[in-house]
């Protein structure tokens, strides 16, 4: 059972990632990047991960998604052009280089031993203070300059919609 939920779920987000790609409306993009949100939050849950599973949902699919969401409705993006028109030889090399990256990380995922797994071999099993303690130490700056980069793609949003909207 476990299984069969694993790969449906594995499948939404493989098939739902290629409509968020391919799909010419933000709005479409943006509803279909939240599932696979959904789907990689049923995956943690599978695999025993609650905590990310609930971050994934609270975080991801609740906060940075609506974000993006409004940032869109709020420069009114209706349609993008098409990927690559105008630029074919740009359009061949990026998808050679995401092609180059993709079979590099599956490559690297493939040497990693099985036992090292995601799990640190001092964390409190189960807890999130390993976690919290990295976001409030080591990790502090990295933390808090996204929430300023957060605050500055608002303000730009904000500036943009009013600039169109005076003229």
């Amino acid at each position: 059972m476990v299984t069969i939920v694993f790969l449906v779920a594995a499948g939404l987000a493989v098939l739902f990632s290629i409509l968020a790609i391919a799909h010419r409306s933000p709005v479409i993009n943006v509803l279909s990047l939240v599932m696979v949100f959904f789907a990689l939050a049923a995956i943690f849950a599978v695999l025993g991960m609650d905590f990310l599973a609930a971050i994934q949902l609270i975080v991801y699919s609740g906060a940075i998604l609506v974000l993006f969401l409004f940032v869109i409705m709020l420069l009114n993006i209706n349609r993008v052009e098409r990927l690559g028109s105008g630029r074919p030889l740009q359009a061949v090399l990026g998808a050679i280089a995401a092609i180059g990256v993709g079979a590099i990380t599956i490559y690297g995922v493939s040497k990693l031993a099985p036992a090292k797994g995601a799990v640190l071999a001092d964390a409190g099993q189960g807890t999130v203070f390993p976690i919290g303690k990295a976001l409030v130490g080591s990790h502090l700056f990295p933390f808090e300059f996204i929430s300023v980069v957060l605050v500055a793609a608002i303000v730009g949003a904000v500036y943009l919609a009013k600039r169109e909207s005076a003229s």
